[in-house]
């Protein structure tokens, strides 16, 4: 039945939003050049990769070696806005199309990560992940990595129909009010270093 709901509200959703991603993809071409997506390779359900795929929000800018610049001093106007809104994630309707995301699930973190997680932590791993989850609405970028597998770990052993509503109602609204987008100017949070 999620599946199912994932495939039918993917096609309803990338209908509605395609003027407005049309629009986006054009902006970030004037104002960044191509390519428009960004993509990247993620663990799915039971650590499965794929690729992710995003509307581009930084720059390749590099320092006078060669070395690409801290994310904060990439990330352009542009980009700034499309994270703001979370409108960034709006190319990841297209992942749950194709079944590799659900529209709420814990999020797909970096490949790298996953020999970094507790056994405990690797439970994440037990559902698809989503576009939105638990930790979502409970803090995103604005609490810490712990926090964030322990909701995390409580959606895996909580999941339903009714709470994925919720979790979508709450990140409707969340996005509205820009609430717990990041506590720096919508920079990512610092990268996981493993269970201390």
């Amino acid at each position: 039945m999620k599946r199912a709901i994932d495939l039918i509200c993917s096609i309803i959703l990338i209908i509605f939003f395609s003027p407005l991603m049309m629009i986006i993809s054009i902006s970030i071409l004037i104002s960044m050049g191509s390519p428009i997506l960004f993509k990247q390779e993620r663990p799915g359900l039971h650590g499965k990769p794929f690729y992710i795929y995003k509307f581009r929000t930084m720059i390749e800018k590099r320092d006078s070696s060669g070395k690409m610049l801290p994310g904060k001093e990439r990330l352009t106007k542009t980009g700034v806005f499309l994270r703001k809104f979370s409108l960034d994630e709006l190319p990841q309707l297209y992942n749950v199309f194709r079944g590799e995301l659900s529209l709420v699930g814990p999020r797909p973190l970096l490949m790298e990560y996953l020999a970094l997680y507790t056994e405990e932590q690797a439970r994440r791993h037990e559902v698809k992940p989503g576009i939105t989850g638990w930790a979502q609405v409970n803090g995103r970028n604005a609490i810490s990595w712990e926090e964030k597998f322990k909701y995390d770990l409580w959606y895996v052993d909580n999941q339903s129909t009714w709470v994925d509503i919720k979790i979508i109602f709450l990140t409707v609204k969340k996005v509205v009010i820009k609430e717990g987008v990041s506590s720096k100017a919508h920079y990512s949070m610092d990268r996981y270093r493993g269970a201390e």
